[in-house]
Formats: C-alpha cells, structure tokens, sequence
C-alpha cells in the first residue's frame, strides 16, 4: 500500500507493509546505520532491529519513506499489547532531516492507528520533542540508561539468600522455565513480559549472546530468578541486560546478588563501564542501582496521544 499525508514534498511516498524483502530489510539497516553515526546511539530498539527480518510479526508494520525512489525514512508500527496504544519508532536519514519527512511518518502513523498511538524518542533529542509536540503528543514514560565503571569493581561479594544457587543459562533445555519466569517478573511490562519463544531464538542467534553471561537462580530445582548480562564489544560496554525474579521470590535481596553476579562477570570479561536501563518512575530499582554506584546516563523519552 502506498499512501501520502498532509504533508506533501515532490517525489515523496509512504508505503506500509507487513513483511519486508531481504533488500529492503539492508537498506532499513543501512539507514539505522547511518542515524546512529550521527546521532551516537541507535533510533530503533533492539526488538525493533531485530523485527526487520525473518518473515511476518503478528502485529508489526512497517514505514518506509522514499524520496524520488530513495529511502530516507522508516517507521515500524507494533500493535500488540491488549490495553495500550500501539508503539512505534521512526528514524530520517541524517542528510534529509529538517524537511518535513519526520512529520510526514509522524501523520502517517497516527493515520494508521486512528490517532492512538504511543512513539519513542531514544535519547530524548530536542528534534523529536518537537515533532512530538507538533504532531500533538505528549510525554507519557521516560526510560533512563544508567552507567557505572567496573574498574575498580567496589561491589561487596555477593549474598544469595538461603537455599539459592546459580548457574549458567542452557539453551534449549532452559528455554521454556525462562520464558515463565521472566513472563511472571515482568507481568507489569509491556514489552519485556511479553516476550515469545520467537523473540528468546531471535536473540540467542545474534553475535551478542552469550550463555556464560546468563545467570540463572534456583531454590529447591526451581528457576526463581535471572540476570541475562550482554556485551556491546564495538562500545566496550557491558550491560545489565535484564535482570528479573519471580514475584513470590522478590523482597530476599537475590535480585542484588544477581546483580552483582553479572557485574563481577562483566568486569572480567574486560568491559570497563556497564550501563543498564530503568523506567524513571521505578523510584525502588532506581535506588538499588544507584546505590551500587549507577547514575543517569541519558534518556529515552515516550510519547502518546491523549485519546
């Protein structure tokens, strides 16, 4: 489907797709590429990078923005959470940013989605606070990515509460029991909990994983919590990937010894900084990571409409 808003420029098109091919998938990356470069952190999320490929997404739509032909603007539109809004990120290619194409994708999704809808800024920019407001937004969440130095790692030897152990994740054979259990912590989360079979084998085949990396907690044979650390080894940045216990687990201090299980490895893996990311108005995780020595590095903003 090819579409155009109200806000036309010659040789502009919109078109809306479910699946994208193989080469439009490398021109999108191409283009995040190119964004991140300029911007210094990525314009899609890890989920949303990971979506561009491997078929149809229940749910997930994508906006591709071309000018005489030539893509300078993406958009991916997911509609899968049963009470909010639909989410979306969007990116225009540095070289054409300031013409109108970042607002063109903005009415485009709101056209889409009746004007329900829920977009990201990553790095709170100044220019997507303005499109925000523009396209009659308002700020609705702020995700804040928090860092620490790993060297000297002062982080005391961590304590698991009594009759708990860890060990590392399996793939395969711990699969399922992880999916339960991070499906359980994060039931209040509308992504992380949700997350499938598909988007845990997404992540496993990327460069990235580790299973080393991936700690899991157990109590009388049962998984009751979890730290996943990653490695960004371009960055040289070690991140607390995310970690969660299961709610009738939680109060015992294990989510903090998981933690700094994750930390010590990543400190020997060599990482000099970890960084991590909380929801600003999750004021208990906040105070647990700023104790141990975390501060707000930058943050994400999201905006929704108010219908």
């Amino acid at each position: 489907m090819t579409t155009d808003v109200p806000f036309p420029a010659p040789g502009r098109e919109i078109q809306t797709l479910d699946v994208l091919s193989d080469d439009q998938a490398a021109a999108v990356l191409d283009l995040l590429g190119e964004a991140t470069r300029a911007d210094g952190r990525p314009a899609v999320s890890e989920q949303g990078r990971l979506q561009l490929r491997g078929g149809s997404r229940e749910g997930v739509r994508h906006l591709l923005l071309t000018l005489s032909g030539t893509l300078v603007g993406y958009a991916q539109l997911e509609d899968t959470d049963p009470v909010e809004a639909p989410a979306a990120e969007l990116v225009v290619h540095p070289s054409y940013r300031g013409q109108g194409h970042g607002r063109a994708l903005g009415a485009a999704l709101l056209a889409a989605t009746g004007k329900r809808l829920r977009v990201w800024a990553h790095g709170g920019k100044s220019a997507a606070r303005h499109l925000a407001q523009v396209l009659g937004l308002s700020l609705f969440r702020e995700l804040r990515q928090l860092r620490r130095g790993l060297s000297p790692l002062d982080i005391a030897e961590p304590v698991l509460p009594p009759g708990v152990t860890v060990r590392t994740f399996v793939p395969g054979q711990d699969d399922a029991a992880w999916l339960a259990v991070n499906s359980a912590a994060f039931a209040h989360h509308p992504e992380q909990g949700a997350l499938t079979q598909r988007d845990l084998d997404d992540r496993k085949a990327e460069p990235w994983f580790d299973p080393k990396g991936f700690f899991l907690a157990e109590r009388d044979g049962e998984l009751i919590g979890f730290h996943w650390t990653k490695v960004h080894a371009e960055e040289q940045l070690g991140e607390v990937y995310v970690v969660g216990i299961r709610p009738d687990a939680q109060g015992g201090g294990l989510g903090k010894a998981l933690t700094a299980i994750g930390l010590r490895h990543l400190a020997a893996e060599g990482m000099p900084t970890a960084m991590l990311y909380v929801d600003a108005d999750n004021k208990a995780a906040l105070s647990v990571y700023e104790r141990m020595g975390f501060a707000t590095h930058e943050v994400d903003l999201m905006y929704r409409t108010e219908s």
